[in-house]
């Protein structure tokens, strides 16, 4: 068990988004935070200022995380410098309740979405295309295409 260090204790922002399990190596979570996609979570917005990797991290303080297209404002709780069990990893931090209501809104707009595709909606967009799928795009592109006039033509 990872020991969840006082108040006082300061620990690097990217090894503390590892201990609390945002990211799934300190590597990756430098990336994030060298891309902009950590960031000071200001009062009521998420145009905080942006952290480097060695910003100190302390109790109290609050960050925005973005990883892909799902934003979380965090409130530290605790620092930790190693990476313990998920149970321990959800101490280190508390959500706000707005940051909340946005991902549940969220994954409901991603789940009308997905319901709205129909049966071929799940797989329609993930993965590698089917024969079926390339066909369609091609038709698709190919109509696109035939409808715009060609560049050299004196219209």
């Amino acid at each position: 068990m990872a020991p969840l260090m006082t108040d006082t204790a300061v620990v690097r922002i990217d090894k503390w988004l590892w201990a609390a399990r945002f990211f799934k190596t300190r590597s990756l979570a430098t990336d994030a935070i060298d891309a902009g996609h950590v960031r000071r979570a200001s009062v009521g917005s998420v145009s905080g200022d942006r952290v480097k990797p060695a910003h100190a991290v302390r109790v109290g303080e609050g960050y925005a995380v973005q990883r892909g297209d799902l934003l979380q404002e965090v409130v530290v709780t605790a620092v930790s410098e190693r990476r313990g069990s998920a149970t321990v990893a959800a101490l280190l931090y508390r959500e706000t309740e707005a940051s909340v209501a946005a991902r549940l809104e969220q994954k409901a707009l991603h789940a009308a979405a997905d319901a709205a595709m129909g049966s071929h909606g799940a797989t329609f967009l993930r993965g590698r295309p089917t024969k079926q799928d390339r066909r369609k795009l091609a038709d698709m592109f190919a109509k696109n295409y035939t409808h715009q006039s060609s560049p050299d033509s004196n219209e």
